[in-house]
């Protein structure tokens, strides 16, 4: 898949925002006053943020309201439902905590539950596409919602969750890469099964579909290198895993604590741009690219 900007800049950083916003509904920290308000400025920003940028994919983004009206079948439906229940139920928990000192507690542990629930539904939407094998599996949400609860872990100062929590999703991350590297081919899914000429014998393409480029290759036969993959995923790995957890095992600092948030950012970043450049769409086979 062609990793665009605007969709790995929304699951990285609404999916932390989201985290951090289900940390301060089950009261971590325990903040009230403009404590509370800083935390909550900086969740909004980045869920909020997260979801304006998604928006930049669409070719028709004055349409993006649609995406309301499917929730029966669409799990970017259900996506939307869910953020703008968890934004709208954790602005009045919040509220209470700024303007009235008070931890409406119920309330939090709602407006918790379905910002995890927003980051589920967007992991649904990768893992549901049987047509992209490496995304076809249980590990894809558990990575997506292990990654949103480390980086709100991190963001609330949990030092002791968070370096848990990144600790499990840097092992779920190793083990879909594993998992990932077999996917396509595991699926069973070739030119013959596509083209049901299996059984005549061994098929291949006459000739190709096209003499040049299309969208379907710009979008779905995007191909990166093995040996910059493996690159890159050593660097992401130090990066979102190795140097926050040593970071956060030194004695406690605001700059330390600042360094560990950017590491583990940047991190992820490269990791989910790998996550799009990787996947291996089944399109590429008629084309002659996987």
């Amino acid at each position: 898949m062609h990793p665009a900007p605007s969709v790995i800049f929304f699951t990285v950083f609404s999916g932390i925002g989201f985290g951090l916003l289900t940390f301060l509904g089950l009261g971590y920290p325990a903040v009230t006053g403009w404590s509370a308000f800083a935390f909550f400025v900086i969740g909004y920003l980045c869920a909020v943020g997260g979801l304006i940028s998604s928006t930049f994919h669409l070719g028709h983004p004055e349409r993006a309201f649609k995406a309301f009206t499917q929730w029966q079948s669409s799990w970017l439906s259900r996506e939307g439902i869910c953020a703008v229940v968890a934004l709208i139920l954790m602005a009045l928990y919040g509220a209470g905590l700024v303007f009235f000192g008070q931890r409406w507690g119920l309330l939090g542990v709602i407006g918790s539950f379905f910002s995890l629930m927003t980051v589920f539904t967007t992991s649904m939407i990768y893992a549901q596409l049987k047509t992209i094998p490496r995304w076809n599996s249980p590990l894809t949400p558990a990575m997506f919602l292990s990654f949103s609860l480390a980086g709100g872990a991190l963001l609330a100062g949990q030092v002791t969750w968070a370096m848990a929590l990144i600790a499990i999703s840097g092992v779920i991350q190793v083990v879909l890469w594993m998992q990932g590297d077999g996917a396509l081919k595991g699926s069973g899914t070739t030119l013959a099964t596509a083209t049901g000429l299996g059984t005549n014998g061994s098929v291949r393409a006459f000739e190709p579909p096209h003499t040049g480029t299309n969208y379907l290759l710009k979008e779905f036969a995007y191909v990166v290198g093995r040996k910059h993959s493996m690159k890159l995923r050593t660097i992401s790995f130090v990066l979102m895993v190795v140097l926050p957890v040593l970071l956060l095992a030194l004695p406690f600092s605001h700059w330390i604590a600042l360094v560990a948030v950017v590491s583990y950012v940047a991190g992820t970043l490269a990791s989910r741009w790998l996550f799009f450049a990787e996947a291996e769409h089944v399109v590429g086979l008629y084309y002659g690219k996987r």
